[in-house]
């Protein structure tokens, strides 16, 4: 089993190491879900909504907050894995990308949705994962359909699943 590297940042309060562990366990499980063995270094960013608009504003020019940002490293397709040939030579690891969480908007979400902050917080790490490796949502078809598919394979996999 790959050893992923996954590094939580905060700058909000309210991120402990039960959290950091908990979205950790997550990532690697959306990982191992996908059948990435190469090991993978995954840097997560722990903001508020002010902190999600800069980085949004910083890196993609869309001046709004949002709940998660991923900025992949490589530009993957669906079901492609990364290679041990993009490894950093000093680590080992290959670094599959960053995410920007809004710990703000997963809790007003969760109270949306109607279920726990931390299965909201499972859901966009969840969702981010599949980002970084090269799933996205742009259409409304078979793309979309696709990611929300194993989003929900991987959320039920956690013993996280949607609430009918």
């Amino acid at each position: 089993m790959p050893k992923h590297e996954i590094i939580i940042s905060a700058d909000v309060p309210g991120v402990d190491d039960g959290l950091s562990d908990f979205l950790g366990e997550v990532i690697r499980a959306a990982l191992d879900a996908e059948g990435v063995d190469t090991p993978c270094e995954v840097d997560v960013l722990v903001t508020d909504d002010a902190g999600i608009r800069r980085v949004n504003l910083d890196m993609r020019g869309v001046d709004t907050p949002t709940d998660v940002l991923s900025f992949p490293m490589f530009d993957l397709s669906p079901g492609d894995k990364p290679s041990s040939e993009d490894a950093d030579p000093a680590t080992g690891l290959v670094p599959l990308g960053d995410m920007c969480l809004s710990l703000e908007r997963a809790r007003a979400q969760a109270g949306e949705y109607g279920h726990s902050s931390r299965r909201e917080l499972a859901y966009l790490a969840v969702h981010s994962v599949l980002h970084l490796l090269g799933y996205d949502h742009l259409d409304e078809g078979p793309m979309k359909e696709q990611m929300r598919g194993r989003e929900e394979a991987i959320m039920e996999g956690l013993g996280l699943p949607r609430e009918k």
